[in-house]
């Protein structure tokens, strides 16, 4: 099935108006519940009726084989404008163009190689290891001289190995007979370079259906209420319940705030009302000692003097490489959505995010890990430290067994910051809301 992304869906105003809808966006909700179902999800119009053939007795790509890497296409052309401008759309959606032995990006039959035929070298990148698809772009001869243009891609195709590998063809200019033509044959053609590039970056994105696992229930724990907001230390105790990292953390009272924890320490109000601390100023870092302590917890109150505050949370200080944000959303219509994302007090800022559908397994915690381009300073980039992000993986599958619990209690989850250190993973901050109030 190939779906038409057409305005704006009632699903995707609902999943906008959560905070983990309005961090990742309708879109990309929407395509994670389309992606575990298997549909294929288009940008354009023209791309929905023209895609056909590109899937036809095809199999989704091998994502755990050659398309970890980036996907990469092999142009061949007889048009340097019109390869250059598929090629720069292709490069927009993250496709790479390639060309055996040529750091060019496309093979180039205008000049150079007038002796090769142009089936024989579309021949060739149909063998060629190098690539996943192949795309044929066609200048004013499929207009001119239809059977001549299009005949020697089909004869290419006629003798390549099966299965045969992805083949398109662009036609630039418009040339409806050679279109009809390639249509009769089963080889998708495009007639804008968007619809294309679009074509090809569905295909790509292209998924399994995922199959229905047997999860065991996730154990709710006794005291944590299953109504309502929950504070700060229960979020914490249900997430550490689920198998997440959390930081070590007490609850002190007045008037000494006895804690057993080491200095230096964070001090946080504890007040169900107020979801984001920070931005309310009802928090304070790196305090060294019993003194510093109760100053620390009198500016505190005086912030938040107009909120009812019931005990004050304490957490040993964290530190580590990065920040990552793990989030959970109910949604009515879709189900359970897990996200992970650049995390902090700029998350939103970044809105560096991916979502699937929950729960997941460590495996696809991972896959989706390594779809954040803020933590590619967290895999060695340019030599800095490694991050433990098998341990964030397994982290956010841990997380994602919110969707486990009997009774699906939980609307909205999220544990932002999720410090990264070389050696593992923990979570300093918590939100949890269910869906009764």
């Amino acid at each position: 099935m190939v779906a038409y992304k057409l305005g704006r869906s009632k699903l995707g105003e609902r999943l906008a108006r959560s905070h983990t809808g309005a961090l990742a966006g309708e879109d990309a909700a929407l395509d994670a519940y389309f992606r575990d179902c298997g549909i294929i999800r288009v940008d354009m119009l023209e791309t929905l009726i023209e895609i056909g053939p590109l899937l036809a007795g095809r199999q989704p790509p091998d994502r755990e084989g050659q398309l970890r890497r980036r996907p990469r296409v092999a142009v061949v052309t007889t048009t340097g404008g019109g390869a250059a401008s598929v090629v720069d759309r292709l490069g927009t959606l993250g496709i790479e163009t390639v060309a055996p032995g040529s750091d060019s990006p496309i093979v180039d039959l205008t000049m150079g190689r007038r002796s090769a035929t142009y089936g024989a070298v579309v021949a060739e990148l149909l063998e060629f290891p190098g690539c996943d698809a192949v795309l044929a772009v066609v200048g004013s001869s499929a207009q001119f001289h239809p059977q001549l243009a299009v005949e020697p891609i089909l004869e290419a195709a006629r003798g390549a190995k099966r299965p045969l590998k992805p083949l398109a063809a662009f036609l630039a200019p418009h040339a409806e007979e050679s279109l009809a033509l390639l249509a009769q044959a089963g080889v998708a053609a495009f007639r804008t370079p968007e619809a294309c590039a679009d074509a090809f970056h569905a295909f790509f994105s292209w998924r399994t259906p995922r199959q229905s696992r047997n999860e065991t229930p996730a154990q709710w724990p006794q005291d944590i209420p299953r109504r309502g907001r929950l504070t700060e230390p229960q979020a914490l105790t249900l997430f550490a319940a689920l198998g997440v990292p959390v930081v070590e953390f007490a609850l002190a009272q007045a008037p000494d705030y006895a804690h057993p924890l080491p200095y230096p320490v964070a001090a946080k109000i504890v007040s169900a009302a107020i979801a984001h601390k920070t931005e309310a100023g009802g928090v304070a870092l790196a305090i060294r000692d019993g003194e510093e302590l109760k100053e620390k917890i009198r500016n505190l109150r005086q912030a938040v003097s107009g909120h009812p505050l019931e005990r004050i949370l304490l957490q040993k200080m964290e530190s580590g490489l990065a920040e990552a944000i793990i989030g959970y959303r109910d949604d009515p219509v879709v189900g359970p959505l897990v996200m992970v994302g650049a995390g902090g007090t700029l998350a939103e800022l970044y809105n560096d995010v991916v979502l699937r559908l929950a729960p997941v397994d460590e495996a696809e915690a991972l896959e989706m890990i390594g779809r954040v381009k803020g933590f590619a300073v967290l895999r060695g980039y340019r030599g800095l430290p490694q991050g433990d992000l098998k341990a964030l993986a397994r982290a956010l599958a841990a997380f994602s067994r919110l969707a486990l619990a009997a009774g699906r209690p939980v609307r909205e989850a999220e544990a932002n910051p999720v410090i990264v250190k070389p050696d593992g993973v923990v979570a300093v901050d918590a939100l949890a809301i269910m869906k009764e109030a």
